[in-house]
């Protein structure tokens, strides 16, 4: 079984598609989303292309999808409790009206889907035993962490899973290491990238292949105004900053 994992897609429809014919070329059996399809440009379109491929798609939520289910919650009692943020503090308020805007663009159609979003997901594949899909670590959504963060700090919360892979992302920047005895897989994003401009994603089984799509071919391309090329994740300057760090809300 080959599975293929797309994180942080973040509205970016040009992106998805572009990755999306690639994973038509190749021999995918299943699909993981690895959460933060939303917010983005596109939410409602992005959100509906996943919904209906025709493979089958496991959904895991991403601090993104949480931010705007609280959204939606906040807009009939008045309070927002979660933001999405590592510190747990309400974002910039131009961020908090992107959020405003991408619940009212989902709302009420896709709240129930987005609501039913498990935290992590668990798959056995072909050459690479247990793997465990989460949007950041299987604590939080929202902690941070690189291939630059020291192992001591990360064995206590890779070594018990007992997984052979653990699949990632929310840094936007993918990397492939080793955390004691566990593989820790960084998928990137498909819609808002770091460094190389590009669609990037994973494609797992037997091995572990770090994908990146130009997707000239679709219409998607790296030069600015070939598709929604970039968008900037809320906590991305902070994220940068710490890019050495573990750290939680």
């Amino acid at each position: 079984m080959q599975v293929a994992a797309l994180y942080d897609i973040h509205g970016n429809l040009p992106a998805l598609e572009a990755v999306l014919q690639d994973i038509g070329q190749a021999d995918v059996d299943q699909i993981v989303v690895g959460g933060d399809v939303v917010p983005g440009p596109m939410p409602r379109e992005t959100l509906r292309r996943l919904l209906d491929l025709d493979r089958p798609t496991h959904f895991i939520c991403g601090n993104g999808e949480l931010a705007i289910l609280a959204q939606m919650t906040g807009a009939r009692t008045g309070l927002v409790t979660y933001w999405g943020t590592t510190s747990g503090a309400r974002p910039p308020e131009n961020i908090v009206e992107i959020y405003r805007w991408t619940a009212g663009q989902l709302q009420s159609e896709f709240e129930p889907v987005l609501a039913r979003w498990p935290k992590t997901l668990q798959l056995e594949i072909d050459g690479l035993g247990r793997v465990l899909f989460c949007h950041s670590t299987p604590r939080s959504e929202t902690e941070v962490f690189s291939r630059l963060t020291a192992e001591d700090r990360l064995l206590p919360l890779f070594e018990p899973l007992q997984v052979s892979v653990l699949v990632c992302g929310h840094i936007h920047m993918q990397f492939d290491r080793k955390v004691g005895t566990t593989r820790v897989v960084n998928a990137g994003s498909v819609g808002a990238p770091f460094g190389e401009p590009g669609a990037y994603w994973l494609l797992l089984g037997p091995d572990v292949q770090l994908r990146r799509s130009s997707g000239t071919h679709s219409g998607y391309g790296v030069s600015p105004g070939r598709g929604v090329c970039r968008a900037e994740r809320p906590d991305a300057a902070l994220a940068r900053k710490n890019a050495g760090s573990l750290y939680a809300i």
